[in-house]
C-alpha cells in the first residue's frame, strides 16, 4: 500500500489547487502618458505630434534618443520641439530644456495650446473626404479618368489614440505651463568650466553635469525614490553643433572638435539608457561641412528624422508640392529588443502645416492633368 502524499493531501484542503502555477508577465511600469510598446514591450511616450508617433513605431521609447535634423530656418524643426514639451506638460511630465540661443524660458511661452473640446470629431472629420459635387467642373474634369480608382488614405494615424492635439494658432495658458516642473539650462548665462582631461568644449560638459544632476537629485535613475510617484524626464536640446554651443563641426570641413557632439551623445545616451527620461535633440545638419561627421551623428541616436522645408527652395513654386510645406525623411528608427525595426509602410512623406495643426502625411501627388498626349 502506496504512502499517502502531503503535498496531495495539503492541496485538497485548500481547494484543488496544485503546485502548478500559471506563468505571467510581471506588471509594467504605470507613468501617466506613457503605454507599452506592441512590438517590443518598451514603454514609449508620445511625441505631441500623432503622425509622427505613428511613422516612428508608435511613439518615443523611454531611455531613447530623438534626433531632429533642423531645416534651413529652423521653424518646423523648433515647432517639434515646441510639441514635444506641451505634451509633457499636459501629462504632468517633469522637463529639462537646454538652449544657446534663444532663452529657455522664452521657448516655453511659446507652447501651443491642447485642444480639448471635440478632438475625436475633429480628428474623424479631418481625415473624411468631401463628397464631390456633380455640378463643379472640376469635379467633372477628373472623373471620367480617375472615379474607378481607389482613394488614396494619406493621413496617417493609429487605431488607438495616443498623445494630445494642439492648436498652433494659441499659446498655452500660463497656470498649465506654470504647474510644470521644468529645469532650464542657457548656455549664454552658464560660467564657463576648465576641464583639461574632458575631450568635451566647456558647453557640452556643463550641459552633462547639468542633466546628471537632475536625474539623480530627482530620483530619476533609481538611486533615490521619488518622492509621490514615478514620472518621466522630457529633454529638449535645441540646435547642439552650433556654434553658440563651442563647436565647430558647423564651420569647417576639418572641425578641431570633430568628435565633440558625437561624444556628448554617447554619454547622454549612457544617461538615458538607466533613467526614465527621453530626449529631443535637433542639430543644424545643413551647415554641417563634413558628411561623414553628420553620418556618425546619426548612428549614435535611436531614432533620425530630417526635415526639409520648401521655404526659399525651387519646390515652394512647384504645383506637385502646393499642398505641402516641406518631406520628411526618416533617417534611422531604434531596434530595441530585437534585430529588426518597425518599418514604415511608406518612405514618401511630407509635412505641411494648417491653420492650427502640424501634420504629416503620406505624399500624394496630384494626377496629371495635362490634355496634351504623347503617342506611341
Amino acid at each position: 500500500m502506496a504512502a499517502p502524499v502531503r503535498g496531495m493531501i495539503g492541496s485538497t484542503s485548500i481547494g484543488n489547487t496544485t503546485s502548478f502555477q500559471k506563468k505571467t508577465r510581471s506588471k509594467l511600469v504605470s507613468i501617466p502618458g506613457t503605454r507599452p510598446s506592441v512590438q517590443n514591450g518598451q514603454l514609449l511616450v508620445s511625441s505631441g505630434v500623432s503622425s509622427l508617433d505613428y511613422v516612428i513605431g508608435g511613439g518615443l521609447a523611454v531611455g531613447t534618443l530623438l534626433l531632429v535634423e533642423e531645416d534651413r530656418y529652423d521653424s518646423y524643426s523648433r515647432m517639434l520641439l515646441k510639441y514635444f514639451l506641451a505634451e509633457g506638460v499636459v501629462c504632468g511630465h517633469e522637463l529639462f530644456l537646454a538652449s544657446a540661443r534663444d532663452h529657455p524660458d522664452d521657448i516655453m511661452q511659446e507652447l501651443p495650446s491642447p485642444i480639448v473640446d471635440d478632438v475625436a470629431g475633429m480628428k474623424i472629420s479631418e481625415g473624411q473626404s468631401q463628397p464631390s459635387d456633380p455640378e463643379n467642373p472640376d469635379t467633372m474634369k477628373i472623373a471620367w479618368r480617375y472615379q474607378n480608382q481607389p482613394k488614396v488614405q494619406t493621413a496617417l494615424a493609429s487605431s488607438v489614440r495616443f498623445g494630445h492635439y494642439y492648436d498652433v494658432s494659441k499659446t498655452m495658458e500660463p497656470e498649465l505651463r506654470q504647474a510644470a516642473k521644468c529645469h532650464s539650462f542657457y548656455q549664454l548665462q552658464e560660467t564657463p568650466v576648465v576641464t583639461a582631461s574632458s575631450p568635451l568644449p566647456s558647453p557640452y560638459h556643463s550641459l552633462l553635469k547639468s542633466i546628471q544632476t537632475v536625474i539623480r537629485k530627482e530620483g530619476f535613475d533609481g538611486s533615490t525614490p521619488q518622492s509621490k510617484v514615478r514620472n518621466v524626464l522630457r529633454l529638449g536640446l535645441h540646435s547642439l553643433g552650433s556654434v553658440l554651443w563651442g563647436d565647430d563641426v558647423c564651420c569647417k570641413d576639418n572641425p578641431a572638435h570633430c568628435h565633440a557632439l558625437t561624444t556628448f551623445l554617447y554619454i547622454l545616451r549612457g544617461l538615458l539608457r538607466t533613467s526614465l527620461s527621453v530626449a529631443m535633440v535637433t542639430v543644424p545638419s545643413h551647415l554641417t561641412q563634413n558628411r561623414a561627421v553628420m553620418g556618425r551623428i546619426i548612428r549614435l541616436s535611436d531614432t533620425a528624422i530630417a526635415l526639409e522645408s520648401f521655404k526659399g527652395s525651387e519646390k515652394e513654386t512647384n504645383p506637385l508640392y502646393k499642398d505641402y510645406h516641406g518631406l520628411l525623411h526618416v533617417r534611422q528608427l531604434p531596434r530595441l529588443n530585437c534585430l529588426s525595426c518597425e518599418v514604415p509602410d511608406t518612405k514618401d512623406l511630407a509635412f505641411k502645416l494648417k491653420r492650427k495643426q502640424f501634420t504629416i502625411e503620406r505624399l500624394h501627388l496630384p494626377p496629371d492633368l495635362s490634355e496634351t498626349t504623347v503617342s506611341p
